[in-house]
């Protein structure tokens, strides 16, 4: 299994796959880890976690170069990356026992009361779009409850992940609270099935959630679902234009566009749509695509894998075929980098309106009124998460009612924060991660009744 610069193509590292003999023994090393950590104070956790999240601050510089050489991000993005992280470990370091605390209630018993209890070996699959940040926002909630983990990373942020079993254990983790495997797609549905193996969560597109969630369902084990998005992004008359404009850009370029939650269809009233689509073409034109993303003034680092790129350029030039216009962009710099891309004119049966745009590719498209505007943000398989832009804040409240989507911002970027639950609906999957609803997915909900 190789690692490979996506900015220069040459090879980081080599690794040797594991074998379903090593797989095995991982897995049960990681369930005797279970059975102790499981017993484990919630102080105890606390105190291992904040060390984690001190060790992410102060490598900070050497794992967001890790990350950019992996995956190609600008290195502003990793580093920015790894202080998230480190917030979120000392969230959870701080919350999660009161998150988890057992709960009374009044019933005709002399005490009845719920608890909370680690379940065992929890099993991640996770994307490389954000190395260190999906790994640790499943992770850091999942042990903090007592539960163990092992993990199958993207293979080309086999670096990243291995950085992350490190990182454990130099934090005072037991050995194998936390494990890697490195290993082919071919051998993930053998990992699900071992009896050790009890929940399944994965981040990552709706093909791989299909699979990997009939996987689990076919051995009965408790699966959380992380999909695709193909977020709206609402821009009503009454807003600030250029803040929203602004703000969309960002969300929309980050990480050269691959990202999940961010705004991929900016849905705008008619009556601004000329001045909007005009602004953004002037904020793609001046951005600096193309340079080495390990300098600070390039704006976006090229695409993680060629592959990647050769989707995106199918996506737009069929869509161009079928109607859509290109106003900027449309067609890749070279063979890392895709043009920032503003199309109009996009249409149902298209691929940039139906399917999820992994890249820098921007969509706008009128709509008459509010109402209008969630009808077209709702006519998608997706329903990750959605911005609304408007002065009115009643009438934003009644549009997020009405939208099919995990998470509603009004007048901001759509983001995940430990403090809030993170998921889909439809087909951007099911469960949530952060907050105590995440951290509650992976736990035996126990009922405790006495007379």
């Amino acid at each position: 299994m190789k690692s490979v610069n996506p900015f220069t193509g040459q090879v980081i590292a080599e690794y040797d796959e594991h074998n379903s003999g090593q797989v095995s023994q991982i897995i049960s090393e990681t369930d005797r880890a279970f059975s102790e950590w499981k017993k484990s104070s919630f102080k105890e956790r606390s105190r291992r976690m904040r060390k984690l999240g001190s060790l992410l601050r102060e490598h900070k510089e050497a794992f967001a170069v890790l990350i950019t050489s992996e995956m190609g991000k600008i290195i502003s993005e990793s580093s920015a990356e790894i202080e998230k992280c480190a917030w979120l470990c000392e969230y959870y370091a701080e919350h999660a026992e009161s998150m988890l605390k057992t709960e009374l209630f009044e019933t005709d018993g002399s005490k009845s009361y719920v608890r909370f209890d680690p379940v065992g070996v929890i099993y991640a699959i996770m994307p490389w779009n954000f190395p260190f940040w999906q790994v640790l926002r499943f992770s850091v909630p999942t042990i903090m409850a007592g539960n163990t983990v092992v993990l199958k990373h993207a293979p080309n942020v086999t670096g990243c992940s291995l950085a992350i079993e490190k990182l454990f254990t130099e934090a005072g983790f037991p050995h194998s609270v936390f494990s890697s495997l490195i290993i082919p797609v071919e051998l993930s549905e053998e990992v699900i099935a071992n009896p050790l193996i009890q929940g399944v969560t994965l981040t990552g597109s709706q093909r791989a959630g299909s699979i990997v969630a009939s996987q689990a369902g076919k051995y009965l084990k408790k699966s959380v679902m992380e999909l695709g998005g193909s977020d709206p992004y609402i821009v009503l008359k009454d807003a600030e234009i250029n803040k929203a404009c602004k703000t969309g850009m960002c969300s929309r370029m980050m990480n050269a566009g691959q990202v999940c939650i961010s705004a991929k269809r900016f849905i705008v009233e008619e009556s601004i749509f000329g001045e909007f689509v005009e602004e953004q073409k002037v904020l793609l034109e001046n951005m600096n695509p193309g340079g080495d993303p390990m300098d600070e003034d390039t704006d976006m680092g090229p695409m993680a894998r060629p592959d990647l790129l050769e989707k995106i350029e199918k996506q737009v030039a069929e869509s161009v075929k079928m109607g859509a216009k290109v106003i900027t962009g449309g067609h890749r710099k070279d063979d890392k980098f895709y043009a920032p891309t503003l199309l109009v004119n996009a249409k149902k049966g298209m691929p940039v309106y139906d399917e999820e745009t992994f890249g820098p590719v921007s969509v706008v498209i009128p709509a008459k009124n509010a109402d209008d505007a969630v009808r077209i943000a709702n006519d998608t398989l997706y329903g990750l998460g959605a911005s609304i832009w408007t002065q009115d804040i009643e009438l934003a409240q009644k549009m997020a009612i009405q939208l099919d989507a995990g998470a509603v911002f009004i007048n901001g970027m759509t983001k995940s924060d430990p403090r809030l639950p993170f998921g889909g609906t439809k087909r951007s999957g099911y469960g949530r991660e952060l907050s105590h609803f995440g951290i509650r997915e992976f736990v035996n909900i126990k009922t405790v009744w006495v007379k």
